[in-house]
């Protein structure tokens, strides 16, 4: 077996140089489009890469010991190959939204992001320089040389860091106070400090009593007949993608035949399922909200619940992120409740409405809230998420490298995914007509973030929402209401308003209302069905 022979603080220098030469493609490549690289600016570029190493050799002497140092190497390694995969392929950034997405992705949408392309990283970048650490005898040090080794090693990057700092002091000016998102795409250095930020936030912060609130909700008067509502949850549904908007293609031509009330601005409240789930469901808006306090705050549901509404939660998504924790929650992700799912295993969302009514007619004379849940635009294995029959833009993109993709696959494959969904919101629309002599009938529909299609490089979903296109921010959303009189006074109302800006934070209050929901938390101005 092949062996080497290595002094600490030489594999920790080596593994340092290694990452930041060969896992930085994306931080330089944004670096070198601010900063060109120019004879004025090439001692400033050469000092950055200085740093970054500089960085990572103060961090690993620190963490490394006898028995620490091979494990934290290995780990950085492979974390920083696997990031490396992932910001090359898709251009998002691992900050603390999107390690807990990691965290709460199921198994089947982690496959849907592996692929060749990632094991060849994986195996480059990753288990090839693991080995080398592993394979390697680090020497052994006396107790104090291994601390003076420790200290000087510690020593000499300080130094080289403030030299860098000093002699190109007007260049990191501007790169640490204008360019601050170019720390995002420091790799693995910016994943670990958001690691550190997940775990501090989730299990360090001290534990919260949790807070009930809206403790004084009531329906002063249940309307006759009652009422029966269905909020479906959308997944990655850009608004510009919409036919309803004004999209070119015709991706909604069953609900274009509907009395569709369409809400062409409506903003999500975060970029990823994580975020924009449990805060549209939160008294919280988005300025305010964190995952901290929604998951330590009741939601709307828990008041509605409280109300005497009947609340049903239905998920063919990866989970309702806390938000049906307390309600009556079922998982339609598989074929144990899920009727409709295809020999790979993918479960379609028309699924969710099989023995619906059957729940419907079992809570007659009551108030309902069900919320579907949809796998909807998931990606990037879109050309998964329909059944064949949905596929009328043609050619696909049928992987999911998306890189390898023309724009007009990728385009085509999203666009069925709509056309699929047109249809679901259509049985869901045919179901409540169909109720709609029981119950005054209404759907919400909104989706939880928009979608990068290959726009200025970027894939999919997730990246920090002060740098997030309108792509992943502006989303679909649309009402419906069936035949009563009290339905047809907020029809009128909302044609007025449709146009109005709108976001995830007013559906806490507008189910609320549509409710008649008497509490202290209740905003008549953030209710969009409000015609005070």
């Amino acid at each position: 077996m092949v062996k080497f022979k290595l002094s600490q603080t030489k594999i920790i220098i080596l593994t340092a140089m290694f990452l930041v030469g060969t896992d930085n493609f994306v931080f330089f490549s944004n670096i070198f489009g601010v900063y060109k690289i120019t004879a004025q600016n090439i001692l400033f570029l050469i000092s950055i890469a200085i740093v970054f190493c500089c960085v990572l050799v103060i961090l690993f002497t620190l963490l490394s010991s006898r028995f620490t140092t091979k494990p934290i190497l290995v780990l950085s390694l492979l974390t920083a190959a696997s990031i490396n995969y992932f910001t090359n392929t898709y251009h998002v950034i691992i900050d603390d939204q999107m390690i807990q997405n990691i965290f709460e992705t199921n198994s089947t949408e982690a496959l849907d992001l592996l692929s060749v392309k990632s094991f060849i990283y994986m195996i480059l970048f990753g288990f090839v320089p693991a080995w080398f650490v592993c394979v390697t005898t680090i020497s052994q040090l006396s107790f104090k040389k291994a601390l003076l080794s420790k200290f000087t090693t510690v020593a000499i990057c300080v130094f080289l860091i403030v030299i860098s700092l000093v002699a190109n002091n007007r260049f990191y000016a501007s790169f640490l106070r204008e360019h601050k998102p170019l720390r995002y795409y420091a790799n693995p250095l910016y994943s670990f400090y958001s690691a550190g930020k997940y775990v501090g936030q989730r299990f360090i912060s001290g534990t919260t009593e949790f807070q009930q609130i809206g403790l004084d909700a009531h329906i002063e008067h249940h309307s006759l007949p009652p009422k029966l509502a269905v909020v479906v949850v959308g997944e990655a549904l850009r608004a510009d993608h919409f036919a309803l908007n004004g999209y070119s293609r015709a991706t909604t031509p069953l609900l274009a035949k509907e009395s569709i009330i369409n809400l062409p601005h409506v903003a999500s409240c975060g970029t990823s399922t994580a975020v924009s789930v449990p805060c549209m469901f939160s008294s919280l808006d988005r300025k305010h909200y964190s995952d901290s306090k929604a998951r330590t705050t009741e939601n709307v549901l828990d008041i509605l619940k409280r109300a005497g509404v009947e609340i049903l939660w239905r998920d063919n998504n990866s989970s309702s992120k806390g938000v049906a924790s307390r309600v009556n929650y079922q998982n339609y992700r598989t074929n144990v409740n899920n009727t409709i799912c295809n020999e790979a295993g993918e479960c379609r969302d028309e699924g969710m409405l099989v023995g619906l009514q059957q729940f419907i007619d079992e809570h007659l004379g009551q108030d309902i809230l069900i919320v579907l849940h949809q796998m909807g635009n998931h990606g990037p294995a879109y050309y998964k998420r329909y059944p064949q029959s949905f596929e009328q833009f043609l050619p696909v993109c049928t992987t999911n490298q998306l890189e390898q993709c023309s724009t007009e696959q990728i385009n085509n494959a999203y666009d069925n995914d709509i056309l699929y969904t047109d249809y679901f919101l259509a049985q869901t629309i045919g179901l409540l007509a169909h109720n709609s002599r029981k119950f005054q009938t209404s759907l919400i529909y909104m989706s939880d973030h928009g979608e990068s299609l290959g726009e200025n490089g970027l894939y999919l979903h997730g990246l920090p929402y002060m740098l997030a296109p309108e792509t992943q921010t502006h989303i679909a959303a649309l009402m419906w209401f069936g035949e009563s009189v009290y339905n047809r006074k907020i029809v009128d109302h909302l044609q007025k308003t449709a146009h109005n800006h709108y976001s995830h934070d007013n559906l806490f209050h507008t189910l609320l209302g549509m409710f008649a929901v008497k509490t202290s938390v209740y905003d008549k101005n953030l209710d969009m069905l409000n015609q005070q």
